[in-house]
């Protein structure tokens, strides 16, 4: 069974930087892509990155491109997202996606910007 986990979210101000981590497990974490999505509050569930299976190619939506950097870690099953020079309009619930689609996903974890 897929279990994704994430961790990491919590309350920062504008142009602040936060890195989330999302633990998989329940499935060859290293043959799969990864991805990460948001959703604000009111709003449907956007699409943030994507990256292949062996960390080679990522993929960015242009609201972050050049401020979030996504990684991953195979031998530790584990997905990363670097946040840095963060807006107040990216607060939501951030989710790790195993693979491109919107599910499986995991109960995400919360980022607040706010001064």
């Amino acid at each position: 069974q897929v279990h994704l986990v994430e961790s990491g979210g919590g309350l920062v101000q504008p142009g602040g930087s936060l890195r989330l981590s999302c633990a998989a497990s329940g499935f060859p974490f290293g043959n799969y892509d990864m991805s990460w999505s948001r959703q604000a509050p009111g709003k449907e569930l956007e699409w943030v990155a994507s990256i292949d299976k062996p960390g080679a190619r990522t993929y960015y939506a242009n609201s972050v491109k050049g401020r979030f950097t996504i990684s991953r870690d195979n031998a530790k099953n584990t997905l990363y997202l670097q946040m840095n020079s963060l807006k107040s309009e990216g607060t939501a619930v951030y989710y790790c996606v195993k693979d491109r689609g919107w599910w499986p996903r995991g109960q995400g974890t919360q980022v607040t910007i706010s001064s």
